[in-house]
């Protein structure tokens, strides 16, 4: 495909201006200060009771790290647009999106503050579902994300980037993992720890709840880690950066701080199920055997925490059987992202 010419027979992404690293790590910073703020807020929604105004430290946290961004990507369109040009192409490669996200931050930001004003402060499964707080989410996504949409479009002279190259792009997805995560909290096994402990009196909807939850957070998961494996080869390292991380930001939520220590080990052995499978588009049987292991071990080390910590009253056949259900629904997620081949009709 022929890049589109301008008027003055420039071409137009060449003149484009680039996704620096330097940038990326700018943007990074900005979305993880906007992603702590979010994770406080949170906290302060579950354990304080008696919130009663939109002006918290939490929020300033929060909006705090947004105009932070916003303010560096304006400042970036303002300093890189040419005279004539489109404004779309003045920021770099991946992140005109980001700034579709400031618009959408910046409604969902002042309808919170009406919606605050007018009904109140929400709490538990009303914070999260308050159709305010999911536009901001959805703005949040869009200016995080920006590290990640860059470096996909980005042709490196390898096809194995090291650790410190791809780290803006792993934070990043790490960052749209985390808000996903926020977000179904109350489906999450590492919030709610239903296997823990002594068995309740009624087991059904314990037993429902904890094996929904492992499932939806193995798609939301796996959907993630795919996309990545699918476009890179990771580095050793990657899959421990993302899981380790993603695990300590959900154990601040209740002070789950034992199942850090899933992720940590979680992630470490996806990195030698990466090294050791190489799994890619290109190789779909291996592709989807890591999709299948990764959930697997995941799990397996999140009951063998719990059995060691709080006890696990689950049955051996109802646990072992919740950790093969998140294998196939990481087999089925591969199958999704690279289908079997289609015959040929003659």
């Amino acid at each position: 495909m022929v890049p589109p010419v301008s008027a003055q027979g420039r071409t137009l992404e060449a003149d484009r201006p680039g996704a620096s690293s330097r940038f990326d790590w700018w943007m990074t910073l900005f979305s993880g200060w906007l992603l702590i703020g979010l994770y406080l807020d949170g906290w302060a929604h579950r354990h304080l009771r008696d919130l009663d105004t939109f002006f918290t430290p939490w929020h300033g946290v929060l909006y705090s790290g947004f105009l932070a961004a916003a303010g560096f990507l304006a400042l970036t369109l303002f300093r890189n647009r040419r005279p004539g040009d489109a404004w779309s192409r003045a920021l770099p490669p991946g992140y005109g999106l980001s700034l579709v996200g400031v618009a959408i931050f910046i409604g969902g930001g002042v309808g919170d503050l009406i919606w605050h004003t007018v009904l109140g402060i929400e709490a538990d499964l009303e914070a999260l579902l308050s159709p305010t707080h999911l536009t901001l989410a959805v703005g949040g996504v869009l200016v995080g994300s920006g590290p990640f949409r860059a470096e996909w479009r980005r042709v490196r002279p390898t096809s194995t980037p090291s650790l410190v190259q791809l780290a803006p792009m792993l934070l990043s997805l790490t960052f749209f993992l985390s808000v996903l995560t926020f977000f179904t909290q109350f489906a999450h096994p590492f919030v709610h720890l239903w296997p823990a402990g002594a068995p309740p009196q009624g087991q059904f909807f314990p037993q429902a709840l904890g094996l929904v939850g492992i499932l939806l957070q193995t798609a939301l998961l796996m959907g993630a880690l795919l996309l990545a494996v699918s476009r890179w080869t990771l580095p050793f390292g990657s899959l421990l950066l993302v899981l380790t991380l993603n695990s300590a930001l959900m154990s601040v939520l209740e002070a789950q701080y034992d199942l850090i220590a899933v992720g940590l080990l979680g992630g470490l052995a996806g990195d030698v199920l990466l090294k050791w499978l190489k799994p890619s588009v290109t190789r779909p049987a291996r592709f989807r055997l890591f999709a299948c292991a990764v959930p697997m071990v995941l799990y397996g080390l999140y009951f063998v925490v719990l059995a060691v910590t709080s006890g696990v009253w689950w049955s051996i056949p109802f646990w072992s059987g919740a950790i093969v259900l998140a294998g196939i629904v990481g087999w089925l997620l591969s199958v999704l992202m690279i289908p079997p081949r289609r015959p040929i009709e003659e």
